[in-house]
């Protein structure tokens, strides 16, 4: 991602037409404020834009029984927006070097009043349920949000605060589900639950709010671009896909469980709108605020490592909860729940600062060195990064179709808890066979890679 875009391409303003962050004295001298400013309001935007997303895992708690929605249909109503955010992240991920930065960020911003302002307007009792679905498919646009914001931050830094600043990005990005959800709870517990379109007069000036400010703080990058032969090489790439396959493990968790915390809460343990409002924003406000510090450890110890032990953690967790939701114990639940969400969060901040690394370390074994590898390495783990955000959040969508299913055949959580539990060790197996067995990725075959030259070759794998 490093030619320049076409004059036409650029209006609009606060174009950066040279960034090379990799260069220390440029980075002191300035690149680290101009990428510290536009870090901060791609977080606003991005929280917002979460929040929109999740909106429907609020929406469902003031859906009593005039609303003629059962258990079932709200696990889907709420698995609606994970689908159609998870497949935005795509075209979402190439309008950064397409538009800008800052003027996708305004775009993307604004686009989420259509889902707000659609939600005040259905949101009662006789709305049919298609209706329902088709809004709460509209706010994916606000999962969209997380893969262009992630690919423009991934821009502004050097590969040695990646991790921070993606985390940091991310988890305040993250931080948008716990917060809309206490503001459905302070709404249930004030106005009452007959009372939803005050969550959306809260909403709907702050999305305006987040988009002007976008407009007059964040810049645009020149020498971004998007680069189809990246694209398609990181599609064929075998770490792409095994990345998103732990991504599913770790931002899939997330957003799927905070998507369904609340109708869990009511189905499984009985508890009522306002009892579950009172804690489904305990789990993902810590998974929001722990993702940073997964990378920083990755940055520390390394991304293969911290993801391996987490996922060997998220297992023991799942055990947790398994035996919770058959014993029925909402005291062991609760605990071994959290503890999941905040190993996601940890996890979801180790697995990303490991896509950047895989292929710096790529651009080393081919030889490359300096700004030339950091451009390679930039330049395809860029592309990486909106096809593994996208079917990660996909994985959001597979937990609440579980619990749909589990709920409706067996009336209870714990038949998809068991899955899940499947799914995190199959993950720990992965992370170790790939990037820390013998300290050397395994996903070429060994007589297509005799045939490479030295320069060619993967190189190790286990500090990404």
């Amino acid at each position: 991602m490093t030619a320049p875009n076409t004059t036409a391409a650029r209006k609009g303003g606060r174009w950066i037409e040279q960034w090379d962050p990799e260069d220390e004295t440029f980075w002191k001298e300035k690149g680290e404020k101009i990428a510290t400013r536009n870090l901060w309001f791609s977080i606003l935007s991005e929280h917002i834009g979460f929040s929109i997303w999740s909106l429907w895992s609020v929406m469902v708690l003031f859906m009593g029984p005039e609303y003629g929605v059962d258990p079932a249909g709200k696990f889907f109503l709420v698995a609606m927006p994970t689908l159609v955010g998870g497949i935005l992240r795509v075209p979402y991920t190439f309008a950064v070097a397409r538009f800008g930065g800052r003027n996708w960020t305004i775009v993307s911003a604004v686009l989420l009043l259509v889902p707000a302002i659609a939600a005040a307007m259905v949101m009662k009792p006789g709305t049919s349920y298609t209706t329902f679905m088709v809004v709460a498919a509209l706010t994916g646009v606000g999962g969209g949000n997380f893969a262009s914001s992630m690919t423009n931050i991934n821009s502004f830094y050097p590969l040695r605060k990646k991790g921070w600043a993606l985390g940091l990005n991310a988890g305040g990005g993250n931080i948008g589900v716990p917060v809309i959800q206490l503001i459905g709870l302070l709404v249930i517990g004030t106005a009452g639950a007959a009372h939803p379109r005050v969550v959306l007069g809260v909403y709907i000036p702050l999305i305006v709010v987040a988009a002007l400010l976008a407009a007059l703080f964040m810049d645009n990058l020149a020498p971004v671009r998007n680069d189809g032969g990246a694209a398609r090489e990181a599609a064929r790439d075998a770490h792409t896909w095994i990345m998103s396959f732990l991504y599913i493990g770790t931002f899939g968790s997330f957003i799927g469980y905070s998507f369904a915390f609340g109708l869990v809460l009511q189905n499984q343990f009985g508890r009522t709108p306002l009892q579950a409002a009172s804690l489904t924003f305990i789990g993902p406000l810590l998974g929001s605020l722990i993702r940073p510090i997964g990378g920083r450890l990755a940055d520390t110890y390394g991304g293969a490592r911290i993801t391996l032990w987490n996922f060997a953690a998220m297992s023991a967790a799942a055990v947790v909860v398994v035996f919770a939701s058959a014993e029925k114990s909402l005291g062991v639940f609760l605990v071994g729940f959290i503890a999941l969400f905040v190993l996601s969060g940890l996890g979801n901040g180790s697995t990303y600062k490991m896509i950047p690394g895989i292929f710096q370390a790529k651009a080393v074994a081919r030889g490359l060195t300096g700004e030339e590898a950091a451009a390679y390495g930039r330049r395809l783990s860029g592309a990486a990064m909106g096809l593994i955000g996208a079917v990660g959040a996909l994985g959001g969508l597979g937990i609440n179709l579980a619990f749909r299913e589990s709920f409706l055949n067996a009336h209870t959580g714990t038949p998809a808890f068991v899955s899940f539990l499947v799914f995190y060790a199959l993950c720990s197996v992965v992370t170790w066979a790939v990037y820390l067995r013998g300290a050397r990725p395994a996903v070429r075959p060994a007589a297509a890679e005799a045939q490479e030259p030295q320069s060619a070759r993967q190189p190790a794998y286990a500090d990404v």
